[in-house]
């Protein structure tokens, strides 16, 4: 028997096709199964979504088979669309009982890869599956690094995050930096280990350093390495993380407290793939991929003199800008469920659920430590529960904004409406270098009004002005 693993999702009460399935794939393969609902409301989705994610990490197959009745073939583009999100780099066939050409074309458009119909050739079977499962060991020997990806912990179904979600595999493929922006808690490091593990680059260091926790004058230090009698204290060569990680991916976390001095060496070495040790008179080569991240607008950091704005330019090759929780509340009681089974299972705890008013605390809250703080509270709570649901008084949240205040959909409103002007207008005097006049041009608003919005937003235009 191979070591290829397949997963077989089948209709519950269905047993005639998925055992034809598998008397055929058996003798070749590692094979294990779920039922998917018969009814798909939200409820019984939810539930089946977090079974299939628990398999998905058990398993870890290399090819999923879709079992399609007929009765059932409408119901499948949902659950599709949805498993291909949580999948990602498993190919998924379907196993048709009947060929309807509209349903199949669009199950096909949606995520499947192939597709088999009954009556079941096992010759077909094998040669279809073998055909997926090679063009899927092709990505870089992926099966090897699955567990490292992160992909199971970027959860969510909102827009803002699946828009995100979705680039990874194309940016993941091209060498171009990548610079990634959002509050911390965001899941930066997680996207980070996601485009590095599923590109070509996979099977080298993945380095992670935050250049906010090292000291200043050993930052240069840390990136480069010295040589022997550098200075006083080394008595040792000493190698830096940009030759630890050659070949691999160098991630710098807040990139904006990297100091000036190294600000201009990284620059030098992201231009020329060259740098050069303290102490050495020799330059060194090394072949890294550079992703930064920051959870502070470099924008602001530029016009502040904080942050040269050619390392800006040089590293905003590819932009991602991960949205806060706040901005994706239908992601809430995913994560936090995800959170359950986690330490449910860490903890050996059977908890089941959240009660309602647990869940409404949590989707209530306007959580400014984001997805990091969530994780947090839903660890803590796993600890102090007793019963087998969290209830509300099992939550202890922070006293930050939104905590014990449910707000109305005009506050909302008004807060993110003020949010977005505040970002609109700060983005535009950067563009525009400062020139109200422009910007406003730009915002196609007359100068008094487009004057009167940075005042009600108390934004310092000087910041904006080009150093003289």
């Amino acid at each position: 028997m191979n070591s290829e693993r397949i997963l077989l999702v089948y209709d519950e009460g269905e047993s005639k096709l998925r055992r034809n399935l598998e008397s055929i794939l058996e003798p070749h393969f590692r094979i294990d199964s779920t039922a998917q609902p018969d009814l798909l409301t939200d409820e019984r989705l939810a539930a089946f979504y977090r079974t299939l994610n628990k398999v998905l990490q058990r398993f870890n197959p290399d090819l999923m088979i879709l079992i399609c009745l007929d009765a059932s073939l409408k119901n499948k583009s949902r659950l599709l669309h949805s498993i291909n999100e949580r999948a990602f780099d498993i190919p998924i066939m379907l196993a048709l009982e009947s060929f309807q050409s509209d349903e199949v074309t669009g199950l096909l458009k949606i995520a499947a890869a192939d597709f088999v119909v009954l009556p079941l050739n096992a010759s077909e079977v094998l040669a279809r599956a073998w055909k997926l499962l090679k063009a899927s060991r092709g990505q870089a020997n992926l099966q090897t690094v699955k567990p490292h990806l992160g992909f199971k912990e970027l959860i969510g179904e909102s827009p803002s995050f699946l828009s995100q979600l979705r680039r990874i595999p194309l940016v993941a493929k091209c060498e171009a930096n990548v610079l990634i922006s959002g509050e911390t808690g965001t899941g930066k490091e997680l996207y980070a280990r996601a485009i590095h593990y599923s590109g070509p680059r996979a099977g080298r260091p993945f380095m992670p350093i935050n250049c906010g926790a090292i000291p200043v004058e050993l930052v240069e230090n840390e990136l480069f390495g010295h040589e022997r009698g550098a200075f006083t204290s080394a008595s040792t060569l000493q190698s830096g993380l940009i030759e630890e990680a050659n070949g691999g991916t160098l991630f710098l976390d807040e990139i904006d407290c990297l100091p000036l001095s190294a600000q201009v060496k990284l620059l030098r070495f992201l231009q020329e793939k060259e740098y050069r040790p303290l102490g050495s008179a020799k330059v060194r080569r090394a072949d890294v991929r550079i992703i930064a991240a920051s959870n502070i607008n470099l924008e602001e950091a530029v016009a502040n003199g904080k942050m040269r704005q050619d390392l800006f330019y040089r590293l905003n090759i590819i932009p991602l800008l991960l949205p806060p929780l706040r901005e994706r509340r239908q992601d809430i009681g995913l994560l936090a469920r995800h959170f359950l089974d986690k330490y449910s299972a860490e903890f050996e705890k059977e908890l089941k659920d959240f009660s309602d008013e647990a869940l409404n605390l949590l989707m209530t809250h306007n959580w400014p430590g984001n997805v990091r703080e969530l994780e947090h509270v839903i660890e803590r709570s796993v600890v102090m529960t007793e019963g087998p649901i969290v209830i509300a008084g099992d939550l202890v949240l922070s006293c930050g904004a939104g905590n014990g205040h449910q707000e109305s959909l005009q506050e909302a409103k008004a807060r993110e409406i003020a949010r977005f002007e505040r970002n609109y207008i700060q983005g535009l005097l950067s563009a525009c270098k400062g020139n109200i006049t422009r910007a406003a041009q730009v915002a196609r608003k007359n100068r008094r009004a487009f004057w009167q919005l940075i005042q009600k937003h108390d934004i310092d235009v000087a910041k904006f002005k080009p150093a003289r």
